[in-house]
């Protein structure tokens, strides 16, 4: 008798407590409680983007704490990603979602309440560790409930949910920013009751088989990982402010760094349970698609973090009208995601729309390059148009393939893998074109004051456009103005090689079978196969 799991015969040699596979009205009222998650963790990051410059500001911090701000989250969230994904692997999906969501909430409540850079820092961390969990485990969710064929059909729900998160946070951040019984201490707390929410409805509909087996945590591979990268990414955010790039502080962070990865190589190699099996790298797809995520993930974050402040300092524009600047290229994703996974559904063919994807993302990044402090906003929303859609067809796929090539028993790692290293490639993106971005303009404004960096205030940390005279406002513009085009013309070759992997991969047609259903036929053919002999 086949293992197989179907909406009739409901989960023949599945784990205890499997169910059924699910309807579409099931999947749906599941998906409601992921995609509340899913717009809490967009609406910390975007909802903050625009009130960032005036939080600095009030906080007295510096440019590199604007940087460090962003990257706190990133870092924390890239270092904990794997293991989210190990762990979702291992034990109840649906509690971890619901820890995570906890942990966000609390960092949330920390970071409205902060009254210095480095409190806010440390808040964002937390918050990080939080968004890694639903970075991680809402992805592996969907694989382990929808069959990769049928991803595209829901993929709209995603990029609504998405572009909703995108577009409604700078929006409300500004707003909040702009309303003086507000302020931008509500940018932090406005995620909590979204949050709560998603706790509850993940409670009441996601149903999940609990997978019942000894399992051994790799604490010091997780330790090692988590330090190696922190330790990399450190050396990229504070090389060129804090020191020279080439210094003994660079030679300690980089050797620091490069040891305790290798040693985590060597334990991961060894293991019973690694939290990043190296085993799923000889999986070509796997390899391929996760050096694409890397690349995408520096490109997209390096470019896009900083367009918010380009609008606010270089267009003079307020964090309201700045929010809505942003529509262009979260339209252009939102559509592109949309459509790709309509079409994808009905064909099952998705290599052609990530080599699109490459191509369309590359160039929206080389057009970007040539903004100024005098674009025009029509020319502006045609360049960003051109970067959504290409970054809606690449990054969401990129997922689908990999989760399509990988046995069940796997989802969890496969997929946090690609989030970590798309998450790792932001976080090293953010700190070294944040580094390139502030050294452009300290330049600039080097220039513009005659050699008086300090010129009015203007000179270190993030200015204030209304407290300058207008010849200093000029210059800080137009600093600005140039430093960002700098950002997006380094970028442009990281979305170029992200296209180069994916023209390498090979196109598999799509599983018809859900994570679950795969997992119960995997578990039941390895129960038929006899143990092999001791030696």
């Amino acid at each position: 008798m086949s293992a197989a799991v179907t909406p009739e015969t409901g989960t023949a040699g599945a784990p205890e407590g499997a169910a059924p596979a699910m309807t579409r009205r099931h999947i749906l009222q599941a998906m409601s409680g992921l995609m509340a998650g899913m717009f809490v963790a967009i609406l910390a990051s975007t909802v903050v983007s625009n009130a960032l410059p005036r939080i600095i500001a009030d906080l007295h911090g510096s440019q590199s704490s604007y940087t460090w701000v962003v990257t706190a989250e990133l870092l924390a969230m890239t270092a904990t990603v794997p293991i989210w994904g190990k762990l979702s692997d291992l034990y109840d999906k649906k509690l971890l979602i619901q820890l995570s969501l906890s942990m966000f909430i609390v960092g949330s409540l920390v970071a409205g309440f902060s009254h210095s850079v480095g409190l806010l820092i440390v808040s964002r961390v937390v918050q990080g560790i939080g968004a890694g969990g639903l970075t991680a485990l809402a992805q592996v969710v969907m694989a382990a409930i929808i069959p990769p064929r049928e991803l595209g059909r829901y993929s709209g729900i995603f990029g609504a949910v998405f572009a909703v998160g995108t577009v409604a946070g700078p929006l409300i951040g500004g707003v909040l920013v702009d309303t003086s019984w507000l302020g931008w201490r509500w940018c932090f707390f406005i995620g909590v009751p979204f949050a709560l929410l998603a706790i509850v409805l993940l409670q009441l509909t996601l149903k999940l088989p609990t997978v019942r087996r000894e399992v051994k945590i790799d604490y010091l591979g997780a330790v090692l990982i988590m330090s190696g990268v922190s330790a990399l990414l450190l050396w990229v955010t504070l090389a060129g402010n804090r020191f020279d790039w080439a210094s003994w502080q660079t030679a300690a962070l980089v050797t620091a760094g490069v040891v305790l990865l290798a040693a985590a190589v060597l334990v991961e190699s060894r293991v019973q349970e690694p939290i990043i099996p190296l085993d799923i790298f000889r999986n070509r797809t796997v390899a391929l698609t996760t050096v694409a995520s890397l690349l995408v993930g520096v490109a997209m974050f390096g470019g896009t973090v900083f367009l918010s402040q380009y609008f606010q300092i270089s267009l003079g524009k307020t964090p309201t009208i700045a929010g809505l600047m942003s529509l262009p290229m979260i339209l252009g994703l939102m559509v592109s995601t949309t459509v790709a996974g309509q079409i994808i559904s009905a064909r099952g063919k998705w290599k052609g729309f990530l080599i699109a994807g490459g191509i369309i993302m590359t160039a929206g990044m080389g057009l970007l390059s040539t903004i100024s402090a005098d674009s025009s906003f029509g020319l502006l929303s045609a360049y960003m148009v051109v970067l959504g859609v290409g970054v809606g067809m690449l990054m969401q796929n990129l997922v689908l393939a990999a989760q399509n090539d990988v046995p069940a028993s796997e989802l969890g790692a496969a997929t946090s893998v690609l989030s970590f290293f798309r998450s790792l490639g932001g976080a090293i993106g953010t700190s070294a074109l944040g580094a390139v971005l502030s050294h452009r303009v300290a330049s600039e404004m080097a220039k513009g004051f005659g050699g008086a960096a300090d010129n009015g205030g203007a000179g270190h940390g993030v200015p204030d456009l209304s407290k300058l005279p207008e010849p200093a406002r000029e210059i800080v513009e137009h600093a600005y103005g140039i430093a960002t085009a700098d950002v997006f013309l380094i970028g442009a070759p990281f979305a170029f090689l992200a296209l180069i992997a994916v023209l390498f991969i090979k196109e598999k047609p799509l599983r018809t079978q859900s994570g679950m259903e795969r997992l119960a036929e995997e578990n039941a053919a390895a129960a038929k196969t006899p143990a092999a002999p001791a030696h």
